[in-house]
């Protein structure tokens, strides 16, 4: 009998640790090669984590929620052959990180070696993994879940360590949910559950954190009229070819936030704080907010200055997906140089966006909504909405704001200026 032990892989360029945010095995389970018994994540990016060799875990380096560096032990696993070292007491604590055993005292004799090899360690000498709160399941299956509506807690995983898998949705969706009964009248309710943030969730607790208590927000409203470019965008989509994507409004508003930091550069930029540097990018790369069943996170699309409107629509619908399945690389999430949020047709009157540090800026987009507006003669129903925008008030002064936000405006309600070079 042997142990192997799997460490925290280097899971990127100058990233020091990571998060654990799943176990897919416990303490005695059987592993096969290439099974995947962890996920981590760092920079809002998961990997997931394979076996090497089979065999059963003895001793699991974490729990969920905790940092661990790169090449700390994550997970030992005893084998049938000789693994990397015997299997003793000694090696399972110390990759618990425990002390050795305190020596016994000095005898005017050394003792006499023991023949036989150390017995393997129990499993009770290791950390056990508490129960989990969050169930099991690859980023593929809870979309399944969530697009039909279904809470996963309510599934029994047929997978390794209760692993929720694709078939078990079918399964569910198949023979039906059962109805709980409806209670009568009132009922005073004393439960309460407390639910620790990890992962996603957590990442974005701590970005939010980072950005309100580092930079002093600034926050400009402005309505813009979007009838005309309603009606471009619905002749365009009728008049677009098969392989190309249907257009939201989302894509014109880049190719329009082109053209307006190339006038001021200050817009697309960031700013180090520590150091007092703010970098300007001639490169665009814009930032879409977009909600997964994880919580929100920033796909990138890369130099949007040099694509086109069905361009920037096709690379953001393949982001947008990459990133709900969770399958998006750490590359496509990092590296944006000025954010668009948008909550679509729940996007309300106003919004207070919060920048996405360490950039300067950030645009909010409202709901659109068929307003009575006057012309001069009589009032008309035009396509109004609002862009709710949000700016580092260190780099960006009140009147650069509105300029820039202005200038937004005049090309969104003159559409035909968006696709004018020069």
């Amino acid at each position: 009998m042997g142990e192997f032990t799997i460490r925290m892989p280097d899971v990127g360029e100058g990233v020091a640790e990571a998060e654990l945010v799943e176990w897919q095995v416990k303490i005695g389970d059987p592993v096969r090669e290439d099974m995947v018994v962890a996920a981590v994540m760092t920079d809002k990016a998961t990997v997931e984590i394979p076996s090497p060799v089979n065999g059963t875990v003895v001793w699991l380096g974490g729990e969920i929620g905790d940092t661990i560096a790169v090449k700390a032990p994550l997970i030992r696993i005893q084998t049938e052959g000789e693994g990397e070292e015997p299997t003793t007491r000694e090696t399972v604590a110390a990759a618990a990180g425990e002390q050795d055993p305190e020596p016994a005292a000095p005898t005017e004799e050394p003792e006499k070696p023991e023949s036989a090899a150390p017995p393997p360690a129990p499993a009770a000498s290791a950390r056990p993994l508490p129960e989990m709160d969050k169930p099991l399941a690859a980023p593929s299956v809870r979309l399944l879940a969530r697009d039909n509506g279904i809470d996963l807690r309510q599934i029994h995983g047929s997978g390794p360590a209760g692993r929720i898998l694709r078939e078990d949705i079918e399964q569910f969706l198949l023979h039906g949910r059962d109805t709980a009964p409806a209670l009568q009248g009132f009922a005073k309710k004393s439960s309460k559950e407390e639910i620790k943030l990890t992962g996603l969730r957590r990442r974005i607790a701590e970005k939010m954190v980072l950005s309100t208590s580092r930079i002093p927000h600034i926050t400009y409203v402005e309505e813009v009229d979007v009838t005309a470019l309603e009606e471009l965008r619905a002749t365009m989509n009728g008049k677009r070819k098969s392989d190309q994507p249907k257009l939201t409004l989302l894509p014109f508003l880049m190719r329009t936030l082109v053209k307006a930091v190339s006038d001021q550069p200050d817009f697309n930029a960031t700013f180090d704080d520590d150091a007092g540097i703010v970098t300007r990018f001639g490169a665009v790369h814009i930032g879409i907010a977009t909600q997964t069943p994880a919580g929100l996170a920033v796909p990138v699309v890369k130099h949007t200055e040099a694509r086109s409107i069905w361009d920037c629509a096709a690379e953001m619908n393949r982001l947008a997906e990459a990133t709900r399945t969770g399958t998006a690389t750490r590359d496509e999430l990092t590296g944006s140089t000025i954010t668009i949020s948008s909550l679509g047709a729940l996007g309300g009157i106003v919004s207070t966006p919060v920048i996405n540090h360490p950039e300067v800026a950030i645009v909010g987009v409202n709901k659109i909504a068929t307003r009575p507006v006057w012309d001069g003669a009589q009032f008309v129903p035009r396509k109004m909405m609002n862009l709710s925008s949000s700016f580092d008030h260190r780099i960006i002064d009140g009147w650069d704001a509105a300029t820039f936000v202005q200038r937004l405006k005049t090309l969104i309600e003159t559409p035909a200026l968006i696709f004018i070079e020069g």
